[in-house]
Formats: structure tokens, C-alpha cells, sequence
């Protein structure tokens, strides 16, 4: 690809520790950056980027994000599906309501941001679709059920895209973090499945369920979405789900 073409990236929950961090690489990179979150960003969004401050749960605002996108660039070479809504509670106590905006932030906001990126994508002659998912969608824990449901909906999902947009030159593949020190895994700490007193002992003993022995940096979740978003080092992947999470799965949890 023309290093001289400037490419774009649209990236929901852009505001959020692994957002923030895809962002900015993305910056590094030369692309120009959409970036889409229910929060104020704040300082630093790159300058010649557009932020939109919108909640993907609700249909109507995914229609204006991208009404918003296509006036601000023609083309999109890369979507990042990375916004993300958790309820930590046990099953039968997780309302109907919580269920449902679960599945409106996770899984039906990729669905209908995926019919109004076709276009943008098919323009610039292709591109990618990286959806953050979870290793929560393959091995899971108590009381999250409702997150878990939604991230392994998104690995279906991203399997059925890939095969409908090929056609089109759309890469479509899906990335699942593991434990990854950001506000949204410090917000869930709560769930009684670690252990420890502070917020410190259950990072550390999360870390040590890890292979590597520690929790992920959001700027190492970055780097891996850029590899899947990016032509030239992942021109043959799609479909497909890539796993970081420090050997997290690749430990029987019987030892």
C-alpha cells in the first residue's frame, strides 16, 4: 500500500484504557482517526482526527456515527469494534434489561455498525474489521455471564461477516484480550473470583493465573489490533480469532 495515501480508522470506545492506546498507534502510524466513544475523550485526541461522543447501545446513534464518518472521509480502511458494557452478576439475579443492554453495547452495535462501514470500506477498495472480543468467549468464570454470551456472539458474528464481505476485499477477524489492566477489569474485581483485600492483591493474584505472570498492558492489546487491521502484515487472515492473554488459556485450570 501507498505509504503517501492516508488511511482511516474508525474505533468505538475509543476513550477507554485499550481505546485510548489503539488511538494513539493507529496516530503513530500516519492514519487519520474516528474515534467514537460515550465519554469525553479529553486531551490528546490526534488533531486532525474527528471524536464523537455518542453510546453505540442505541441504534440511532450508530446511523448518526456513521452519517458523521462518511462526512468527514470518504473511505474507511479499518473499523475497531472495541466499546464494550460488563454486568458482574450471578445469572439469576442479571435483570432482563442488563441482559439486553449487554447485547446492545457488545454484539447489535458490531451488527449495525458493520452494515453502515460496508460502504465506507468497499469505497477505499477494502480494508479491515477487527472486533474486540474476550477470552471470555472461550473460557469463562462466574457471574458474567451476560459479557461472556455477548463476546462469543461477536466470534460468530465475526466468522459470518468474513465470509460475506471476502467478496468485497473486507478482512474481518477478531481479537480476544485477556486480563488487561484497565478501568472496565478494575471495575469488575469485585466478583469474589480473586481473592485479596485491595485492588493490588487481586491484580497480583490475577497475574499469577497468567503463563507470563502478569496483566496486560492495553498499549500490547493495541499492537495486536494493529497487526490484524493492518494490509501488510495480515493480508491473509480472516475470519479468524487471535487470543492475548498472556498463556491465560494455555493453562489447564485443573492444575
Amino acid at each position: 500500500m501507498d505509504k503517501t495515501i492516508t488511511r482511516t480508522v474508525l474505533i468505538t470506545g475509543a476513550a477507554g484504557g485499550i481505546g485510548r492506546a489503539t488511538v494513539a498507534l493507529f496516530a503513530e502510524h500516519g492514519w487519520q482517526v474516528v474515534g467514537v466513544d460515550r465519554a469525553v475523550f479529553g486531551d490528546g485526541f490526534p488533531a486532525n482526527g474527528l471524536f464523537i461522543q455518542a453510546d453505540i447501545s442505541l441504534a440511532e446513534n450508530v446511523e448518526l456515527i456513521y452519517k458523521k464518518a462518511a462526512a468527514f472521509t470518504h473511505s474507511l480502511e479499518a473499523v475497531v469494534n472495541n466499546a464494550g458494557y460488563q454486568v458482574a452478576k450471578p445469572i439469576i439475579e442479571t435483570s432482563v434489561e442488563e441482559w439486553d443492554a449487554v447485547m446492545a453495547s457488545n454484539l447489535r452495535s458490531v451488527f449495525l455498525g458493520a452494515k453502515l462501514a460496508y460502504p465506507l470500506l468497499k469505497s477505499g477498495n477494502g480494508g479491515a474489521m477487527v472486533n474486540v472480543s474476550s477470552v471470555h468467549a472461550i473460557a469463562t468464570s462466574a457471574n458474567i455471564a451476560a459479557y461472556a454470551a455477548s463476546k462469543g456472539g461477536l466470534l460468530a458474528l465475526t466468522r459470518a461477516m468474513a465470509i460475506e464481505f471476502a467478496k468485497d476485499h473486507i478482512r474481518v477477524n477478531a481479537i480476544l484480550p485477556g486480563a488487561v489492566d484497565t478501568p472496565m477489569l478494575r471495575a469488575g474485581m469485585d466478583r469474589g473470583h480473586l481473592g485479596g483485600a485491595s485492588v493490588q492483591d487481586r491484580l497480583e493474584n490475577l497475574a499469577s493465573k497468567t503463563v507470563n505472570g502478569r496483566v496486560g498492558l492495553p498499549s500490547e492489546i493495541a499492537s495486536a489490533i494493529y497487526f490484524l487491521a493492518d494490509e501488510t502484515q495480515s493480508s491473509f487472515m480472516t475470519g479468524q480469532a487471535l487470543v492475548v492473554d498472556g498463556g491465560a488459556t494455555a493453562r489447564l485450570s485443573t492444575e
